[in-house]
């Protein structure tokens, strides 16, 4: 499973740059003589980065399992600081040779043509000024988790994590849901001046990075840095529109039957998750040891492989499950280029939540092994728009076998609404978080409270009126704050969006024929980012289409499938 090394030594522990510098100088400095001495350099430059990323994402795992360790944040420091800015000058001086050497016009165009378009926007946008911001930025970044991580509540003499006060919000008893709700915004509001003050600097600290790259703003550097090659800024603005006027009005009929069923005159924020003929809240599995002993169940039935995926990470403890104090907040798949196993993060309860987070993960996993063979590091990495289609469309395809966490029918159902309804329902908070950054980059200058009147606004345009959140106005003009990515990954969530209506086509084709849609789905994650997105979803079947008219026929689909529940 493990790649075979070729170039770095296999006992390498880096404990300076200089156990690292080596290796870049013999790749800086060796001659490329034959198109064979060019692919067996590319081979080796491709397993460096592998090494690299691999030692810098087993940092992060380990100082996001446990934030309050100071020494594992010192080793991802180490990292950041000591290590990636001389990778990084380094990586310009070798895509450079790469791209300029002669031999490179006599390899297959094809197969090479996303990776040699990748590197050639990296050398477009490289600065050397640029490097200790970025080193400066990583740090900045990880605090979020820091803050996070730390915030807990105390409810019935039980201090807990914000995921768990969670599934309080779920209870049939609304005085519980509303002392609950209260706890956890004003839990998370106690912090609000430290956050902005955060964002505030990263903003700062972003937008010289675009100046310095020669962009007005940094949403028109990110969205040249996150190589986004196949749709323009102005179709970014289309789909904010197409969500409004083909999904805000589902979410609308949605609302308006919980508030029926309810009974209430009013529908507060804290009556968004009970369920609506006040049944106890679902509870799918008790820990992270059942969680991943039943996914592996039910990934067996979409395709044995898969399940034996799963098996391989819970046998070389790939995985970390459970909510915790001191745990970042979130999950994540991180994919490992040299070991070819990847790892979950999550902070799971026990709640229905949960459980499509680790199918969403469990998606992402399958996508690492089965791109696990391409020989390029160029070719693993994947653009969000095809990594997040193979998760969401996990979620949907695996509902169909649900069964093994549900015995009732009638759980069962319910469970599948919850989740289609959030399927739906996350389509506008994407476009709110993704407009949201467009303001705040458009005016870098902006202070706190104009980035809550900013927040405001969008938040009201995509939000559904008929949620009242009169009294609890401080906690909604902050809501952005729990949003890791505007803080960790600026820009990285739009991808979201486009790839929630590629799994529901996937979906809808596995509706109609099961074995061809797995297929195609499979055909097209072993793609990695070896050719185009667009060829990529055409692969596994479906468009790259995020327009009004589409969008609107997907809704159809969904809503047909919420009628059915």
């Amino acid at each position: 499973m493990k790649t075979k090394r070729n170039f770095i030594k296999n006992d390498i522990i880096i404990k300076s740059k200089d156990d690292i510098i080596p290796y870049l100088e013999d790749l800086k400095n060796r001659p490329i003589n034959s198109v064979e001495d060019l692919k067996k350099w590319w081979a080796d430059k491709s397993e460096t980065e592998a090494f690299l990323e691999e030692d810098a994402a087993w940092r992060y795992i380990k100082m996001s399992c446990n934030t309050a360790d100071k020494k594992l944040a010192e080793s991802f420091n180490f990292f950041v600081t000591e290590i990636e800015p001389v990778v990084s000058e380094y990586s310009d001086v070798l895509d450079r040779k790469l791209i300029n050497n002669e031999f490179l016009k006599e390899l297959d165009a094809k197969k090479y043509e996303i990776a040699i378009k990748k590197i050639k926007r990296s050398i477009e946008l490289f600065r050397k000024e640029n490097i200790d911001l970025f080193s400066e930025l990583q740090q900045k970044e990880r605090e979020f988790g820091t803050i996070s991580g730390a915030m807990t509540v105390t409810y019935k003499g039980e201090e807990m994590t914000l995921q768990k006060a969670g599934n309080f919000l779920k209870d049939i008893n609304r005085d519980v849901r509303k002392e609950v709700f209260e706890l956890i915004q004003e839990r998370r509001f106690k912090d609000n001046e430290k956050l902005d003050a955060l964002l505030s600097e990263l903003i700062q600290k972003r937008h010289k990075v675009a100046q310095n790259a020669d962009f007005d703003n940094y949403r028109d550097y990110m969205h040249s840095a996150l190589k986004r090659f196949d749709y323009t800024i102005d179709d970014c603005i289309s789909f904010h529109n197409s969500i409004k006027s083909e999904v805000l009005p589902i979410i609308d009929k949605i609302n308006l039957e919980r508030k029926a069923k309810l009974g209430y005159d009013v529908l507060k924020p804290y009556d968004t998750s009970v369920d609506v003929d006040l049944k106890p809240a679902l509870k799918p599995f008790k820990d992270g040891d059942e969680l991943i002993d039943k996914a592996i169940e039910v990934f067996t039935k979409v395709r044995p492989k898969y399940g034996e995926y799963l098996k391989i990470m819970k046998e070389n403890s790939f995985l970390d499950l459970n909510s915790r104090k001191g745990k970042a907040p979130g999950g994540y798949n991180y994919p490992l280029y040299e070991s070819n196993i990847p790892f979950i993060f999550m902070n799971a309860t026990g709640n229905q939540r949960d459980l499509e987070t680790m199918m969403h993960e469990g998606g992402h996993a399958i996508h690492s092994f089965l791109s696990s063979d391409l020989e390029l590091v160029d070719f693993k990495e994947l653009p969000s728009e095809v990594a997040e289609l193979a998760s969401m469309s996990m979620e949907l395809i695996s509902s169909e076998y649900w069964d093994v966490f549900y015995s009732d029918n009638e759980d069962l159902k319910r469970a599948k609404r919850t989740h289609l309804e959030g399927v739906l329902s996350v389509l506008p908070w994407i476009a709110t978080v993704d407009k949201f950054q467009h303001q705040l980059y458009l005016n870098p200058d902006h202070n706190a409270e104009e980035r809550k009147e900013i927040w405001t606004k969008i938040a009201k345009e995509f939000g559904s009126d008929i949620i009242d959140w009169s009294g609890y106005e401080k906690y909604y003009s902050v809501m952005w704050q729990r949003q890791m990515h505007i803080f960790e990954v600026p820009f990285y969530y739009i991808e979201y969006g486009i790839a929630q209506l590629g799994a529901i086509a996937i979906w809808r084709n596995f509706k109609n024929n099961p074995q061809k849609a797995l297929d195609d789905y499979e055909n097209a994650l072993k793609l990695g980012y070896s050719v185009s997105i667009p060829e990529i979803y055409k692969t596994a079947g479906i468009e790259f289409n995020f327009s009004k008219e589409y969008i609107s026929e997907l809704m159809d689909f969904v809503k047909t499938e919420l009628d059915k529940l």
